[in-house]
Parts: C-alpha cells; structure tokens; sequence
C-alpha cells in the first residue's frame, strides 16, 4: 500500500507541502480531490477571420515577420509581430519578454490565446498564451496559492498517479456502479485532471457528483436514523389549543400548521429535530412558544437559545407577558448579567422553580443545570455551530429540539443542507405585515437618496445604510467600508444627525450597546456590515439603504431589508448600484418586483447555488466540492435511492464492500461525529 503522505511525492519537500497546506491539500488523497476550477481548451481554435471583438479565442497560426522591439517612454520593451491562419492576419504585441524572438520565429506555427481587439487597424492580441502545436488539449487550471503554481499541481498530480498505479480500491460498489452507469474513480481521476475530450470530463463529473451526494445522502439517513433509534420523554401532555385560545389576535393556517408538527413530534418517544423557517415577521416566535407551553404544561422546562444578549432579551420581552399569564415561570441568562444575578438563576433553574430560561450561549456553561429539561428552542441556528447546539441539548436527555430559522431555503435544498431535521414552512404573513418598497439608484441619485434620509429621520424615524467592507480596501476600490463612510457622513452630509458604525470586530459589548441605543432611539442612524442581518426589532428604522448591493446575494438582501418595515410607518429600501452587469441588475431587480422570501431563495438558488445560504458550515453538514444542489437535483434523485438502497440492506455499513464508504462518510461528516 503507498503512503498517503504529500512528500511521498516527487518535488514536494516540507515547504511546499505547507504551503500545499494553504489549499486544504493535506495528503495525496486531498491532492487529487482538489479538482481544477476551470479548463481552457486549445484543442478548437477559431480562424482569425471570425473572431469578435472582446472574444476569448485560440488561435493556430504561423509567424509572418521577426519581432519589430522598440522601448516605450516608460522603459517598457514592446514587442510586436504578426500571425497568419490563412483566413486572416493578427498583430502580437508582447511587453518585457525580449526573449520571444528567439522562440517564435518567421514560419513556425504556434496556439495562441487570449482576448481579441478589433479596431480600424485590424485583429490584435496583447500578451497572449502560446503553447506548441502538438500540445494542443484541455488544460486544467487550478485553484492556487503563494508557492504553488499551475504546473506544480499538475506535475504533482501525474507522480500520484505513477504512485499508485492501478491499486486505488472504489468505494462504490460495482452493483451501483453498473446500475447508474459510473465511470470508475481511477479512470475518472484521470479525466478531471487530463481530461482527453470535454465529453470525459462530463462522464467524470458525473460520477464524482453521484459519489458526493451519495455520501451526503448516506451520512443524512444514518444521522436520522441515530436520532430517531434515540429514546426521550413523551412530554405532549397538554393541548395546545389552550395557548392558540389564550392569544389576543389570530394565527394564519402556516403557524397552526408548524405547532400541529410539534405537537405531534413531542407526542412520540424519539425526540424532535424540528426546523421551523419562514420569512421575516411570519410569527414564528409564536410557534416557538407553543411548543414552550406544550412542555412546560407537561412538566419540563424549556431553553431558548438566541445568537445575541440583545435578541436574547428582546425574546424575553415579548415571550415573558404572553407565557407567565399561563402560569410560566420565564427567567433570562446573559453574560453581562452580574454575578449574583446569574448565580441566583442558575439556582432556581436546577431546583425546577425556572419554567423557561432564554439567553445567549451563556445557557450551555457548565455551571448552568436544569432539573428537567425537556425542549431546547435555538433562534436563527446558523449564527451556532453545531457543538455549541449540542452543549444545549446535552443538558438533559435528548430533549426535543426546535430550530428557528429566518432565511428562506428552498424546500429542496432545506431538506438536504438541514439534513436531519424535519422541516416546517411558515409562508404566510399576519395580516397588517408591511410591504417594503425597494428601488434600485446609482450614483446619480445619490444626493436625492441622501434628501430622501433626512427627511424620514426628521420625521421621528430612522435608518439603516449597509456596506460591504469593513475598512477600506485598495484591491476593492469602489466600494464602501463602513468606518470611513461613517466619517463621510458625520462630517459632511449629516452632521445634525446622530450616525454611527457597527461591525462585526467590535467587542460584544460595544456592538450590544450601539445596537441598545439604536433600538431606544439614541442613533438615527446606522451605518453597518450585514452583522445587522440577524437583529433586534427597531420598529421605528423605515429606510434600508444597501451600497455597494451587487456584492450581495439575493437572501441576504432580502433578510437586510427585513430590518424595516417592522412597524406602521411606510418603509423603503433602496438598492445602491453603479454595476454595469447584465447579470447583477437581473438579480437586483428581482428584489424590487417581490417580498416573498421564498421566490427570492428560488431565484438565489438558480442564479447563485447554494453557497449563498450558507457561506460557512455552522450547519454542521458538509460543504459540496463538485456537486450543486441548483444543477443537479436528477443525479440527487438517484444518489438518494441508492443510499435508502445501501441503508436497507446494511444499516452500519459494516459489510466488507461498503466500509470504503464508511470511512469517506465519517471523513466527510466529521463535525458530527457520525460513526462515534
């Protein structure tokens, strides 16, 4: 068996391993899954005679003249020659690479590449790609780092597989190979890095999409097959009927619908792993505290974990009235709650006189115990990770779980990303929900945008202004940086106003206070990243503006602009752009004809993938490298077959032709732990 090691390889000693480290390359296995990110193809070059301007081409051509050199004011050497196709003559131009002449002389014939300019002096390419003749084919071009090129990878790449020969086992079986007609993954190596044709590299991708969501699949049946082998307290004891009637307005057939599912889930001995997502302002704060009733009135306690002290507080504002008028006991639990206050909580919490406790990650301490704990409630759970959840559940045992989520996801792709939960849609709003009006301006209605501020904030009322960056940032010229437009703003456009920043390297306390006195009215207004995106409820904000709004998915504009329209004055939003993008003004103006988060999440989806959903993994599920859940939801269809196929028939995936599987799937799914 060869070793898995990187320096096993030729030309890689210590340095550049560690620097193939940069890439997440850790071994030759990790080598060969890190797939190229594109391919440049010479083997179709096009004749010169039909290139069009700004058109990516290959040419084949012959050298007509030696290189006229002359050096420009700047003391740049410019080199210049033409080609010939036979159809048509191109002029090279070249700076600094006096040793081309030498190469490329009169009468050879080479490839070359690059973006074509037409004018009135005819074709031209500057500093175009060459390659020989003969080495005409697909070439893979790499995601890289400092100290690691293109070629390096490649060279790596073809040692591995002199390395390893014809050994490489494939963990899928040959049954699933031959039933859904998958290349064999030495052979499909192979194509991904050297493809011969673009029609092997498709027969390639394939299978390495199939084997992705295969073992997606796989590692989401066993986690739900684990949690549901789980035994936990029956604790449905009470209807919920007696809070829907207790409450002073009406709920829409979605709420009902979601507490009808947890009901039931918390009438059966296997405990809940319930999403419940939905637009902003749906209600599902609601939901959430019906299922805190249905426990409480069956004799547990409940926790409600929420990202921040501020939120955390704002749920227990509102949750407190509406559920110690039903005879529970609510309590909260910051960090910044003094010591004695804690310790006193704590006390009453482990001695059962808490109902229901609601507070930050300062609930999973070790010091923090509960006397019977039976439902963990965790609001907008991407801002978790999926121990700091864990640590909340471990508090009893295997209490039911409700997850609360705000981002609109396609069902689709809710069912695989959430994995092993079960998922409830919230897709109505409370009547009297205000609409947003959004507008997408440039620049030259930026001092109208400007006017259009200060009139709402000398109105009584606030506002939000969103920016990309931080600090500003000379590779992103352009774009705004919230401290320095902060300044800007202060100084030179609203100087009779309250303005300040918030972002998200600020210390928790001091983003808790920015946020408190902007919530009580102290800020007009608010310049901020998208930290702003999960937030407190600041019924008086009514203008949204977003700079810069090109750099933004569409849910994450849309959850911005849920920052407004909280109340009952009229709110707008309004899209900054200068984006010249076809594409970019096709998204934006998606925002300004809908407010239905789930449209929008559908559009994302196509538009965008998935990674807009989920740009790191808090989910605890594993982030895709070849496959995407918006392109290929058919190959998904067949990988979960076979996965239910595979489960049916060896549940551990203890027989000998399926530990390969086994392995990559605990490899995968190593946050969770899953074959622990």
């Amino acid at each position: 068996m060869a070793t898995n090691s990187l320096s096993s390889l030729n030309g890689i000693g210590e340095q550049r391993a560690k620097a193939f480290e940069k890439l997440s390359v850790f071994s030759v296995d990790d080598l060969l899954r890190h797939f190229p990110r594109t391919y440049i193809d010479w083997t179709t070059p096009k004749p010169i005679v039909d290139a069009e301007n700004g058109e990516i081409c290959v040419f084949k051509a012959k050298i007509c003249e030696p290189f006229a050199e002359k050096r420009a004011s700047s003391g740049i050497l410019v080199s210049k020659t033409r080609i010939y196709d036979g159809t048509a003559y191109a002029v090279l131009t070249f700076f600094n690479q006096p040793y081309l002449k030498q190469q490329l002389k009169p009468g050879t014939t080479w490839l070359f590449r690059g973006k074509v300019n037409i004018s009135f002096f005819g074709c031209e390419l500057t500093s175009p790609q060459i390659n020989k003749e003969n080495d005409a084919g697909i070439l893979p071009v790499y995601p890289l780092t400092s100290g690691i090129t293109n070629t390096i990878i490649q060279r790596a790449v073809r040692s591995a597989f002199s390395k390893r020969g014809d050994e490489q086992n494939d963990p899928l079986p040959a049954d699933i190979r031959q039933r859904f007609s998958l290349a064999h993954r030495r052979w499909a190596f192979e194509q991904m890095h050297f493809p011969k044709s673009f029609d092997t590299l498709d027969i390639a991708r394939r299978r390495f999409i199939f084997e992705e969501l295969l073992l997606l699949s796989l590692g989401i049946f066993h986690l739900k097959g684990r949690r549901t082998s789980l035994t936990t307290n029956i604790i449905c004891r009470s209807d919920p009927r007696d809070f829907i009637s207790s409450l002073p307005f009406s709920l829409t057939g979605a709420q009902l619908r979601a507490i009808n599912d947890i009901s039931a889930d918390m009438g059966k001995n296997s405990p809940m792993n319930r999403l419940v997502q939905g637009d902003v302002g749906c209600g599902k704060t609601v939901v959430a505290a019906a299922a805190v009733y249905i426990a409480v009135k069956s004799g547990f306690q409940a926790a409600m974990m929420a990202p921040t002290e501020i939120l955390a507080t704002q749920h227990f504002q509102s949750l407190s009235p509406m559920l110690s008028s039903l005879g529970i006991r609510c309590a909260l639990l910051t960090g910044s709650m003094k010591a004695a206050e804690k310790s006193s909580v704590c006390k009453f919490l482990s001695q059962g006189e808490i109902d229901f406790i609601i507070g930050t990650h300062a609930i999973i301490q070790e010091k923090v115990t509960f006397a019977n704990l039976g439902l963990v409630v965790a609001d907008e759970q991407h801002r978790f990770g999926v121990r700091q959840r864990a640590g909340l559940s471990a508090k009893g045992e295997n209490p039911h779980t409700l997850i609360m989520s705000a981002t609109p996801i396609p069902r689709t792709l809710a069912l695989m990303v959430y994995g092993d939960l079960d998922v409830s849609v919230i897709n109505e709003l409370p009547p009297g929900r205000q609409k947003v009006d959004t507008f997408l301006i440039d620049d030259t209605k930026r001092q109208r945008a400007y006017g259009f501020i200060a009139k709402n904030v000398l109105e009584g009322r606030q506002a939000y202004i969103v920016c990309p960056l931080i600090e500003v940032n000379e590779e992103d010229d352009g774009l705004k940086a919230v401290e320095a437009f902060t300044n800007e703003l202060k100084t030179k456009i609203f100087p009779d106003f309250t303005v300040e920043f918030l972002h998200g390297k600020q210390k928790p306390a001091v983003k808790d206070k920015i946020m408190r006195d902007f919530a009580d009215g102290k800020t007009q207004i608010l310049v901020s990243t998208t930290v702003i995106e999960v937030g407190v409820n600041v019924v008086n904000a009514s203008v949204m503006v977003i700079e810069n709004a090109e750099r933004f998915g569409l849910s994450q504009l849309h959850q911005l602009r849920g920052r407004v329209g909280r109340g009952s004055a009229k709110s707008y939003c309004l899209l900054m752009s200068n984006t010249k993008s076809k594409e970019s003004l096709a998204r934006l103006r998606v925002m300004c004809s809908t407010n239905d988060g789930f449209a929008i999440a559908e559009q994302d989806l196509s538009l965008r993938g998935p990674g807009d959903f989920f740009g790191d993994r808090q989910h605890g599920l594993p982030a895709l490298r070849v496959a995407n859940f918006a392109s290929d939801m058919a190959v998904l269809t067949q990988a979960q077959a076979a996965a239910s196929d595979i489960l049916s028939r060896d549940p551990e995936l203890s027989m000998y032709e399926h530990r390969g599987l086994r392995d990559m799937i605990a490899n995968m799914f190593e946050y969770n732990g899953i074959f622990n």
